[in-house]
């Protein structure tokens, strides 16, 4: 099997047979976001290496297989025919798949429409993994994330009306000290209107080579304090009235939260008012991510 370039894939995706259906991302544009800055630039992987990959795959691990993720940082983008194709060709190659994931944003997710999303989820994509990020509008131009809160609640509901689960990552403090509060409010307005699967917590790390990072060094985005993040996460939790799994599956996050929303509301906001009276030497120092 052949990987070119960064290869990540989320947390809840640690058992999956990972299969390079793209290189690179086509956005790339995204100022907190580091992986791609240096390339390489994005495309498609051919289906016929991708054919290869699978077979080598099935020789090495069996018919067992149970989960697939197919990276890299925006697979959705992939033609949808071509898409379609593997998510058919991994099934006969393991009938026992019970998972196919990718990763997606909202603006490609957006682009493909309901009839091509319907069609992946016919050949089998049962997952999609979008960077929300924020549902303040504001807050998604700073970052230029190239989407808007509207864009994302159209594309997250077609994703659920076409069947497939969707696993929305919100990025705590992303807006910083002066978008924090309407960071809050708006994203949970836009979880409200989407009701995802998944709500999957992030906290805001500056990473080296990106242009974040120099504000922060500058002083042009002021990050919230440990003791700031749980506010604002208490603030985005009170506003979550859909039905949705929280969790906090990731090594950035100053405590780990874990519930079935709104049915846990109550003791999840407990633990965040008991985190917010601990001395901050308790938390994570600060550093600058390096991945």
């Amino acid at each position: 099997m052949r990987y070119e370039g960064p290869i990540y894939r989320p947390p809840s995706e640690a058992d999956s047979l990972l299969i390079q259906a793209t290189v690179g991302c086509p956005h790339n544009r995204c100022t907190f976001c580091m992986v791609y800055k240096n390339g390489p630039r994005y495309r498609e992987r051919p289906v016929a290496e991708i054919e290869a990959d699978l077979r080598e795959a099935r020789r090495l691990y069996g018919d067992g297989v149970r989960t697939l993720f197919f990276p890299a940082g925006n697979t959705i983008a992939m033609r949808t025919r071509n898409l379609a194709y593997i998510c058919r060709y991994a099934r006969g190659q393991f009938p026992h798949l019970a998972r196919i994931t990718v990763y997606g944003s909202s603006s490609y997710i957006h682009h493909k429409g309901q009839d091509d999303l319907a069609e992946l989820a016919d050949a089998g994509l049962t997952r999609i993994h979008v960077g929300l990020e924020s549902g303040d509008d504001e807050v998604l131009r700073r970052i230029r994330k190239g989407t808007t809160a509207q864009q994302q609640i159209q594309a997250g509901r077609w994703v659920r009306g076409a069947g497939m689960q969707l696993s929305l990552y919100v990025i705590l403090g992303i807006g910083g000290r002066g978008r924090s509060i309407p960071h809050a409010r708006e994203t949970a307005r836009v979880i409200n209107a989407i009701s995802p699967d998944f709500v999957r917590l992030r906290t805001f790390v500056p990473k080296i080579n990106t242009p974040l990072l120099q504000d922060v060094q500058r002083g042009a985005f002021e990050m919230l304090g440990p003791l700031e993040v749980l506010d604002e996460t208490a603030r985005l939790i009170e506003g979550i009235e859909a039905e949705t799994t929280l969790t906090s599956d990731h090594y950035t996050n100053y405590i780990n939260l874990e519930g079935r929303l709104p049915r846990d509301k109550p003791r999840l906001l407990d633990a965040l008012r008991e985190a917010m009276t601990w001395d901050t030497s308790r938390f994570r120092p600060f550093f600058v991510g390096d991945v």
